[in-house]
């Protein structure tokens, strides 16, 4: 009898056991079968679907040059154009066609969306630019005015300079001496006549004086 009651005790332990083993499984099969099922809705169907291609590019340019340079994007075809921006040495823009030295590209920041820059240093890419028809003269946003106020005080009014006067010198008197034949004394006696008598009269005292001292 023990042992009939030993067998029963042991298979109702593994029914228990494998009970547990059921429901673990179970448990196991709900978790993976939620995979399963997005796996089956992943699948493509069967019917052809349409393919869409990109549109072509078209034809754009790319800025050449020294990397720390800019192009100038201007209104106009001319360098003396009002300056709207620059155009970066590596950039790309879409290009509409040339006209002179000057190509016409796609700038956002120009009022119509379009700026010109030098063709020399573009190069363009996707096709060839057709050329352009001329464009309208550019009208000069401002009109510039000068305040006359403003401008009076720069005026330098150049007064007329006077002319030096000359007064003509008067006449230049040159004194006339009367020419004298002969050096005459008071009362016409001949100078070289008294000289010589005071000579002699010289001479004369002079020789007493040395007789009395001998």
């Amino acid at each position: 009898m023990k042992k009939a009651d030993n067998i029963r005790f042991f298979q109702k332990k593994w029914a228990k056991v494998l009970l547990l083993i059921s429901l673990l499984v179970a448990m196991i099969g709900l978790s993976l079968l939620p995979n399963l099922t997005h796996q089956v809705w992943g699948q493509f169907p069967t019917v052809s679907m349409p393919t869409v291609t990109s549109s072509p590019r078209g034809v754009y340019v790319r800025a050449i040059g020294q990397p720390t340079e800019a192009l100038n994007v201007r209104a106009y075809p001319s360098s003396t154009s009002t300056l709207l921006g620059r155009f970066q040495v590596g950039q790309e823009a879409k290009a509409y066609g040339y006209y002179g030295d000057y190509v016409l590209i796609e700038y956002a920041g120009a009022p119509d969306g379009k700026g010109w820059v030098w063709k020399v240093m573009l190069e363009v890419h996707g096709g060839e630019l057709p050329m352009l028809e001329p464009p309208p003269t550019e009208v000069p946003l401002v009109t510039k005015t000068i305040d006359p106020t403003l401008a009076a005080q720069f005026i330098i009014t150049q007064m007329p300079t006077r002319l030096p006067t000359f007064t003509e010198p008067p006449p230049l008197q040159i004194p006339t001496y009367q020419i004298v034949d002969g050096a005459t004394a008071t009362g016409g006696i001949p100078m070289g006549y008294i000289i010589v008598v005071l000579a002699g009269l010289g001479f004369f005292l002079a020789l007493i004086a040395i007789l009395r001292r001998g």
